[in-house]
Formats: C-alpha cells, sequence, structure tokens
C-alpha cells in the first residue's frame, strides 16, 4: 500500500487534471446563463463539478479513452489489467463500461485533488503558526501564540493524514473496479477465444503440411539417394536422373517450408510493415490435385496411375486430398517393395483415394515411420467427414479414403 501510493496519488491528480477542462467550461456556461462573472482559476462550485459528471460520462462513451486508462491503471494503479484485445469497431458494452470508469477516475481524482490543493498548503500554514509569535487569521478565526496555535499545527497534521488515508482509500477502491470496467468485456473475451482456436488450427494444420511435404521430400532423398549410389559406377544416366528426383524433391520441400514460415510470420509482417509481394510470395497457391503428375514425377518412384476426371473437386477438398496422396505414397516408397499403384476418381458426390503397393516382407503390418502419418491423414479425413481405411491387403499394405465433395447437412 505505501509503495503504491505516490503512484495511485498521482493517477487521481491526473484524474483531476481531465476533469479542468470539463470545471472550467460550466463555470464558464454558469456565469453566462447567472449574469455573474466568472472565476475560471478556482473552479469548486459543488453544483458545477455534479453538473459536468453527465458530459464527462457521453466523452466516455465516444472519445478513444480506454488505451490511456488502461494504461493508467497498469502503470500508475499497479492494478492488474488483462490489455483488451484489439476491435474494429467498439461495442456499446464496452463503451458503457469506459464511460463508468472514465467518469470515476475524473469524479474521485478531482476530489482527492481539490483536498490535495486545499489541505496541503494549510498544513504548512499551520505548522508555521508557533514560530510566528503573533496573532494570525486561519478559517476566519485568529490563531493566538502559544497553545492555540500549537492546536492549530495539531490540526494541519491531522488534516493531511486524512487526506492520505483518503488518498490511499480512493486508490485502492479504482484500483480495485479497473479490471473489470477496463478488461475485455464478455463478448471480446469469445472472440479473443475464437480467434485464438482458429490460430491453433491453422497452425496445426500447417503442422500436418510440414510434416507430410518433409517427410515426403526426405523419403525420396533417401531412396534416389540410395539407387544413385548403387548405379553411379555403371549407369551414370540412371545416377544423373535420381539426383536430378532429389533436386526436385529437395526444392519443393524448401518451398513448403517457405510458405508455413511465411505464414506464421504474419505476426512480424503487421509490426513491421513488410511489403505485401514478399507476404504474397511467401503465401504461394497450395499444391492441389492437379499437381499429383509432378508429385508422381519428383517421388521417383514406379508409380502406376489410374487418375480420371478431377477437376471438379472443390479447392479445399484437392488441397486435403493433395496431402492424403502425398502421406500415402511416402509410406508406400518407404516401407513397399515394388511398383505404386494410384488411384483417384470422382464417384458419384465422393472422392475415392487409394494407395497400395507389395508387400516387404514385413507380414503386412503397419508401417514404423514417425508415427504421425497415419495420425495425420486420419485427421485430415475427419475434418472432411471423411472415411480412411488402411491396413495389410494381399502381402502389401492399402490406403483407401472416401471424401465427400459436399458438406454433409
Amino acid at each position: 500500500m505505501r509503495r503504491n501510493l505516490p503512484r495511485r496519488w498521482a493517477c487521481l491528480i491526473l484524474g483531476g487534471a481531465l476533469l479542468m477542462p470539463y470545471m472550467m467550461a460550466g463555470v464558464l456556461v454558469a456565469g453566462v446563463w447567472s449574469g455573474v462573472s466568472a472565476d475560471l482559476l478556482m473552479p469548486i462550485q459543488i453544483g458545477v463539478f455534479v453538473a459536468v459528471l453527465p458530459v464527462v460520462a457521453v466523452t466516455g462513451l465516444f472519445l478513444p479513452v480506454r488505451g490511456l486508462e488502461v494504461n493508467a491503471a497498469q502503470g500508475l494503479l499497479g492494478a492488474r489489467v488483462e490489455t483488451p484485445p484489439r476491435q474494429a469497431r467498439r461495442s456499446w458494452q464496452e463503451r458503457r463500461r469506459t464511460a463508468a470508469w472514465f467518469t470515476l477516475h475524473l469524479a474521485v481524482g478531482g476530489v482527492v485533488s481539490g483536498f490535495t490543493l486545499a489541505v496541503v498548503p494549510f498544513t504548512a500554514f499551520t505548522l508555521a503558526l508557533p514560530f510566528v509569535g503573533e496573532p494570525m487569521p486561519v478559517l476566519g478565526l485568529t490563531a493566538e501564540p502559544g497553545w492555540p496555535s500549537l492546536l492549530w499545527a495539531a490540526a494541519g497534521v491531522a488534516a493531511l493524514a486524512l487526506l492520505v488515508a483518503g488518498a490511499a482509500g480512493a486508490g485502492a477502491l479504482l484500483a480495485a473496479l479497473a479490471p473489470p470496467l477496463l478488461g475485455p468485456t464478455p463478448a471480446e473475451r469469445l472472440a479473443a477465444a475464437e480467434e485464438h482456436a482458429r490460430t491453433l488450427a491453422e497452425r496445426n494444420r500447417l503442422a500436418r503440411e510440414l510434416h507430410d511435404s518433409v517427410g515426403h521430400a526426405l523419403s525420396v532423398v533417401t531412396l534416389q539417394a540410395a539407387a544413385a549410389g548403387r548405379v553411379l559406377d555403371r549407369d551414370p544416366a540412371t545416377a544423373r536422373t535420381a539426383l536430378a528426383a532429389i533436386e526436385q524433391s529437395a526444392r519443393a520441400a524448401l518451398e513448403d517450408l517457405d510458405h508455413v514460415l511465411g505464414v506464421l510470420r504474419e505476426d512480424r509482417r503487421e509490426s513491421h510493415h513488410e511489403d505485401d509481394q514478399e507476404v504474397e510470395a511467401r503465401r504461394a497457391p497450395q499444391a492441389t490435385l492437379a499437381d499429383l503428375g509432378a508429385l508422381v514425377a519428383a517421388s521417383g518412384a514406379d508409380v502406376r496411375q489410374e487418375v480420371g476426371d478431377l477437376s471438379g473437386v472443390p479447392a479445399v477438398v484437392s488441397r486435403e486430398a493433395y496431402r492424403i496422396v502425398q502421406e500415402a505414397l511416402t509410406n508406400a516408397i518407404r516401407h513397399g517393395g515394388g511398383p505404386v499403384r494410384l488411384a483417384a476418381a470422382v464417384q458419384g458426390d465422393d472422392l475415392r483415394l487409394e494407395v497400395s503397393n507389395p508387400g516387404s516382407g514385413r507380414g503386412g503390418r503397419r508401417p514404423q515411420g514417425g508415427g504421425r502419418g497415419v495420425d495425420g491423414m486420419r485427421e485430415r479425413v475427419r475434418l472432411l467427414r471423411g472415411d480412411l481405411c488402411t491396413g495389410p491387403d494381399e502381402g502389401g499394405w492399402t490406403v483407401s479414403v472416401r471424401l465427400p465433395l459436399r458438406p454433409s447437412p
């Protein structure tokens, strides 16, 4: 309490300073209305003080004072006010709460400031009375030398103590009311929670894409590097083809990684005002089923494609289906022992995908890679309300997927 008292007192003085223009305008209007000259230097009329408070409340509804008051409450009052999220438009609930706080701050600060201006000089004057040695007028009375002057000095000290106690109580009151009045409203908390959920969902999606893309590229690089090493001396042309596949896969993985990092750095772009062209370069179009040919070519694997007309597949389904095929193809390359069969076609209102490969001598067990591939495919399929079937098939492993082209009711 003692440590916070000076700063809280300063916050109250700030409220009194903000109230002064309203008081001066009120005194001027009252003087014009009554025909009596107004004293702008000492606007202490109680009637004017009461009359300007509704004006303060109305201006608090429309003036952007919330940020100033939040900073004052956090820095001077020491209140734990949660910084409200940025909103494109102010709600009336937030306006009313801000106006209530603004009015309270200025009213309490005006009272404390007025008493501070009166009590501090009064205390200093009464403390000097015992040393004057002659009668002095005080508040319409006469302070005689001797014991009466000592009583006046004691009264001045008591008044100062009451002022300190009152300022401490007023500061504590404002510190207690700051969080509920200046903190986020229920609507703002709900909007912030929804935004946080959207951010987490987007980051989770990006993590899946990064796993699928980089995992596929590393599998292709490993396979082709091993093949190039085996045939480098006796078949340089095949080795060059394998090296070209490694280069293409690595370049595609770097582009996907750059895209993901670009999305994750959007907050940095907002704070540093990056150029829009840089952002668009990072956020290149995502791969879809139209890029299956390039995916198969970059893999360097023996893939038998049975792909129908996929032009009518919605963009969202096409992007997720591409990642599913990419992960299934990665598992097939990593764990398969022969040519891979890739089938993709539209059947009725569904997109059907199937990726299968012959067995690799593992007895039809589930591939034991990083452990996230099949789970990532299952999560993508679940989000699109489809079906995923993975398991052994004739000694090999098959991934079969059904994705509805339109959301089910």
